[in-house]
């Protein structure tokens, strides 16, 4: 095992309620993003503006974020899990 070298406390904890709530939020806005950027790019025409490029990156960035979200909620509800079974912590 290695040695601490920094000054956190041996107890330190993420703020796990803080990243449900974000999530939890920022998951639907996400969603309902990479929805309405695509609807909106398969709908736009090459001289519109935005152009279909830039709404489809709209698209796909907001999809990222609402599958880092979902994966968060997740990662939460295991370590709630974890915690509410008496198990070990594990980063």
């Amino acid at each position: 095992m290695s040695h601490r070298t920094g000054t956190e406390p041996v107890t330190a904890r993420s703020a796990l309620a803080l990243r449900l709530v974000l999530s939890l939020v920022t998951l639907p806005v996400f969603v309902a993003g990479t929805a309405l950027f695509a609807v909106r790019a398969g709908t736009s025409g090459h001289l519109d503006c935005p152009g279909p490029a830039v709404l489809a990156a709209l698209a796909l960035v907001c999809g990222v974020l609402a599958l880092v979200a979902a994966v968060d909620l997740l990662v939460i509800g295991r370590r709630f899990s974890h915690e509410k079974h008496g198990g070990p912590h594990v980063p």
